[in-house]
């Protein structure tokens, strides 16, 4: 009876695991399809490019400033599931509203309040997800999670370009990004109402016990910066490839869609191979993706694609494995917090990254590599002082 119980218990969390997995499917169709043309658009609308710029880093900055405060508020009030829900609404429910903005004013509005909902839904989803993803494996089950959240990555931008290629402009591009908006709301509210305390899957198998935030996980925000520091934003990378003819407008976006492809099969991967292996295989990843950045930045087509691959695989072993680590050294109420803080300093850390990245690229290209690879590697003999940390 006991073990019927306990694989039915594995069977709803993974479940729960696949239905948020859906909800973020559907909303990264939603914003990422937005922000695969709203370069193009507020250039449209009529903003420079200087403006477009500080409008992408200060969306990002701003979005990853306030997980701080909401990854604690979640803690504090204990209100996950109402949390996540504000910020999905506003995260999504902003992005077709963009087809009807007649200046880049507005249109910069919009996409700043999409950047801050994902910041608002970001930690409470995250702490109720782990607690299914520990059951079934932390990193396989944020591993599949990034999987179906890399298939709405791909799945949108294709879409708009669709619609591009139909006739319909921006404006029907947006327009259609209603639709998965829609769909992850309602999947969202089914997924409450048929588990509304997902921490049930995780109380009875996993104890984590202390108060506050360990030691070791200090530690491993510090490797984390420096992996994220190392990261080239795709826009970098992209306003590369055109400069350089490496790809054409219509190309570029095909560039992404196969990094998406490989970040979400890679998150499967590594993330099966996490909860076997431990901290080891986010150094094995590490070293795969530093390799990135040369190869974009001095390769040719051929070589910039097999760049983008590596890009991918990075993304996707960071996406399943840093989360997954956070859930396994911190007790469940501080998971909030935690999630919240390593976001922000994960987000600072890119912010600054790609602020340097993107000023050696107009002084020195070389400068720009060395900085990507040094910095990534630089991470693990970080990680390894993670491992002899005592929990």
């Amino acid at each position: 009876m006991t073990h019927l119980l306990e694989k039915q218990t594995k069977s709803d969390a993974l479940r729960f695991v696949i239905l948020m997995g859906v909800v973020s499917l559907c909303a990264d169709a939603t914003y990422e399809g937005a922000r695969s043309i709203s370069g193009a658009y507020l250039g449209s609308l009529g903003a420079s490019g200087a403006i477009v710029g500080l409008l992408a880093g200060a969306g990002e900055l701003i979005g990853y400033g306030l997980r701080l405060s909401i990854g604690y508020l979640s803690d504090r009030t204990k209100q996950y599931w109402r949390i996540t829900k504000i910020g999905y609404c506003l995260n999504t429910g902003v992005v077709p509203f963009l087809a009807l903005a007649g200046t880049w004013q507005i249109a910069a509005a919009l996409m700043i309040s999409e950047r801050t909902g994902k910041a608002i839904r970001t930690p409470p989803r995250d702490v109720l997800l782990s607690h299914a993803a520990l059951r079934v494996g932390g990193g396989f089950g944020f591993g599949l999670h990034e999987a179906l959240d890399q298939i709405g990555a791909v799945g949108g931008p294709l879409a708009v370009a669709a619609m591009i290629y139909w006739q319909q402009g921006y404006r029907g591009g947006f327009a259609i990004l209603a639709v998965p908006a829609v769909v992850g709301l309602l999947v969202l509210l089914w997924s409450q109402r048929i588990y509304p305390n997902p921490r049930d899957f995780e109380s009875k198998y996993v104890e984590i016990k202390g108060e506050g935030l360990p030691r070791r996980y200090w530690v491993y925000l510090a490797a984390v910066a420096l992996i994220a520091a190392g990261y080239a934003d795709f826009p970098l990378i992209a306003f590369h490839f055109q400069k350089t003819n490496i790809a054409g407008v219509g190309t570029i976006p095909l560039y992404y869609a196969l990094a998406m492809g490989v970040d979400a099969i890679a998150a499967l991967i590594f993330g099966r191979m996490f909860d076997r292996r431990g901290i080891f295989v986010l150094m094995l990843a590490a070293i795969f993706s530093s390799l990135f950045a040369p190869l974009v930045f001095l390769g040719n087509s051929s070589l910039a694609l097999l760049g983008m691959g590596l890009w991918g695989i990075g993304m996707g072993a960071q996406e399943s494995i840093l989360k997954a680590a956070i859930a396994g050294m911190v007790p469940p109420d501080k998971r909030g917090s935690a999630f919240g803080i390593f976001q922000a300093i994960y987000g600072l850390a890119w912010f600054v990254g790609s602020a340097l990245m993107g000023i050696l690229y107009d002084t020195s290209l070389n400068g720009l590599i060395i900085f990507s690879v040094l910095a990534q590697l630089a991470a693990i003999p970080v990680l390894i002082a993670v491992t002899r940390q005592n929990r």
